[in-house]
């Protein structure tokens, strides 16, 4: 019991009145033997008197606990990325306490800082001798090495995903850390139906997006782009003619859908795929961090993506993330 901070006021407060009763009680006594006139002539008055300062004491207390109240709003705020930094006027006890929680969040952000920039240079170092590496290919193709240019350029293509898919992370957990962009997802679905229609024009999809209008996602545009770009574009490559968007709000979770009419998956496979490097076709074009790119920046998120049988007939692949 005497974990909660209310409780151990109130036991306080109790023992400091028991204790002051007891002083005053054989005060009392000394008046009254001293002064036997004051008996029943101020009873009253001290029986109106003693409720009232029970009363304020009630109220002194309430109040004594609203900073606490006002902190874990604060921190509720920053979680949520609405704030970077607990604000407000504090009692004097708290403030150092208050000052640590800043410090922390400013050491926070400056780590993230400094790994999102190495895991941009480092991505940028990789940049030339992969392209280097792909003209290669290209020229030991020309010479009629077929078999080995391809073979390049299977691990540039592998190599190319990894440093995007680690550039997705780290970018993801610093947006995630500062966190208080929204992004209205039928713009950033709009923009990929387009891209992939044209790049899949010679199969005739049919893409469409079922969005209610305000449909807003708590990450940054890029992020959004990343996870519905893989999970559309995952789609249009085993969709026999028909991908499906649909999303919804609710409860304070956003929930996105993506439907194809592909030959699915079985049971055993859902949750496997979802791993990294593991794919369901090994014929299939990727390195398979597709799934895993959109799983890893959804947990970053607060959120979760599951496979599962869609109502086409193929996979549905269902997105849920924090809205609040």
């Amino acid at each position: 019991m005497l974990s909660s901070l209310r409780t151990r006021l109130i036991v306080a407060s109790i023992l400091w009145t028991a204790g002051l009763l007891m002083i005053m009680h054989m005060l009392s006594i000394l008046v009254i033997h001293v002064f036997p006139s004051v008996r029943g002539r101020a009873s009253f008055a001290a029986i109106l008197i003693g409720f009232a300062m029970m009363a304020a004491g009630v109220l002194a207390a309430r109040r004594g606990l609203t900073p606490f109240r006002r902190l874990q709003a604060r921190l509720a705020a920053v979680r949520t990325g609405q704030e970077a930094r607990v604000q407000g006027i504090y009692p004097t006890e708290i403030r150092p306490l208050i000052e640590e929680l800043n410090g922390l969040l400013e050491n926070r952000e400056a780590s993230i800082r400094r790994a999102l920039a190495t895991a941009g240079d480092l991505a940028h170092g990789l940049k030339t001798p992969l392209a280097l590496l792909t003209q290669e290919a290209d020229r030991l193709r020309a010479e009629g090495h077929e078999e080995t240019a391809e073979t390049i350029n299977q691990q540039v293509e592998k190599m190319a995903r990894q440093v995007d898919y680690h550039l997705a992370r780290a970018r993801a957990a610093s947006s995630g850390a500062a966190g208080t962009a929204r992004t209205l997802v039928a713009d950033s679905a709009e923009g990929l139906i387009r891209t992939l229609r044209k790049l899949h024009a010679a199969r005739i999809l049919e893409i469409t997006a079922d969005l209610p209008p305000g449909l807003t996602a708590r990450m940054q545009r890029e992020d959004l782009d990343e996870i519905l770009g893989n999970l559309l574009d995952n789609a249009c490559t085993w969709a026999a003619s028909t991908i499906r968007l649909s999303g919804n709000q609710s409860n304070e979770l956003l929930t996105l859908t993506v439907d194809d009419d592909g030959p699915g998956l079985p049971p055993e496979l859902l949750a496997a795929v979802l791993e990294r490097g593991v794919r369901a076709d090994e014929a299939a074009p990727g390195s398979g961090l597709g799934l895993a790119i959109v799983r890893d920046l959804a947990e970053l998120y607060g959120g979760s993506i599951a496979l599962e049988e869609s109502p086409l007939r193929g996979l549905r692949a269902r997105l849920t993330l924090r809205v609040a």
